[in-house]
């Protein structure tokens, strides 16, 4: 009888040592797993449309993009980004480097190469539009673009969000939270800039 007491308790802390060696094996790499998806969630939530773009362009214009006659920021002059689209944007110092008068759209699209739907995207302007004419798209419109500023984009079949008949500038910016300089980003509204406050 004894014997067997012993083995079965000897049974029993084996299998008491192998659980909790599982729960604690578990309880390792828990944490790990849940900081992983809160990495993932917050950069899902931080501008995750963004996340493929090219900040930076050739500083090429689509073909018809009409120069702005009077711009409100010159070509060469500097003014404050109030309206970030990216992480170091908002509150960079932007140099213009074009402005031109077209109509900004706000866009929604499934990216040609997968992903999950970006929605609401600004800017995309009326002449990066393969159906694009005279007339201005309304909202709603299912459109097609061509412009490449995110991977994915360019192809896409897009929902128009909103419109905004402005002028619409290509800034320089080196990124408040440190970095590389940023050429010809494409797009800002007039209405995303500020002028610089000179004391």
């Amino acid at each position: 009888m004894k014997i067997k007491n012993i083995i079965m308790l000897l049974i029993l802390l084996i299998s008491v040592y192998t659980i909790a060696g599982c729960a604690s094996g578990n309880e390792d790499s828990s944490p790990k797993e849940k900081i992983t998806q809160d990495e993932n969630t917050e950069m899902d939530h931080s501008d995750a449309e963004h996340a493929d773009m090219d900040h930076s362009s050739t500083g090429e214009v689509p073909e018809g993009l009409q120069e702005a006659e009077n711009p409100t920021y010159e070509v060469g002059s500097k003014a404050i980004i109030t309206e970030g689209h990216m992480a170091g944007m908002k509150g960079a110092e932007a140099t213009i480097v074009g402005a031109y008068d077209t109509i900004a759209y706000a866009i929604s699209y499934a990216p040609t190469n997968g992903g999950e739907r970006v929605t609401n995207h600004k800017w995309v302007i009326h002449e990066e539009i393969q159906e694009a004419s005279e007339e201005p798209f309304e909202q709603g419109t299912e459109v097609t673009v061509e412009a490449s500023h995110m991977a994915g984009m360019e192809g896409a079949t897009a929902e128009i969000d909103s419109a905004e008949n402005t002028t619409v500038y290509m800034i320089n910016f080196t990124p408040t939270t440190g970095g590389e300089e940023v050429t010809n980003h494409k797009w800002v509204t007039e209405s995303e800039l500020s002028q610089i406050e000179h004391h």
